[in-house]
């Protein structure tokens, strides 16, 4: 599983100036830049036929958390919704989400931080009413 630390910052991660990409179709969870550029390094690494399913699970310290894992083409669900993000270089990748975590993770903000302390994966998320110290756990 990919479920690096996740934080819930309070402001959005990006800058006015920093772009975040939605899926073509407008829809899907925003995904700054430097989470674009390092979900595109892991998916290469993954090879063809593989996407990345975000979504939320019960349990931590809040009632909920957020998972992330690679996942084959053939694992995708009738009722999963799919999005394509469209990188700079033409290439693409697909995020999976089921529409039971999509009720909890719409509008939420993917962004990746390489600092030494608290980088990884963060989740800013409007939805979310309150935060573990974890970081890794939300309630709504």
């Amino acid at each position: 599983m990919l479920s690096e630390r996740a934080t819930i910052p309070s402001e959005p991660a990006t800058s006015p100036s920093e772009t975040a990409h939605t899926a073509k179709d407008g829809k899907g969870i925003l995904i700054t830049e430097p989470a674009m550029k390092q979900l595109a390094a892991l998916m290469q690494q993954q090879g063809d036929g593989t996407v990345l399913r975000v979504g939320v699970r019960s349990g931590g310290c809040s009632g909920m958390s957020y998972t992330m894992d690679f996942i084959d083409r053939a694992e995708i669900a009738a009722d999963d919704e799919t999005y394509t993000y469209q990188l700079a270089d033409g290439s693409s990748f697909q995020v999976v989400s089921d529409p039971k975590s999509l009720l909890y993770i719409y509008g939420m903000q993917l962004d990746f931080s390489s600092a030494l302390i608290g980088g990884g994966f963060n989740f800013s998320n409007p939805n979310a009413t309150q935060t573990c110290g974890c970081g890794s756990s939300f309630a709504v």
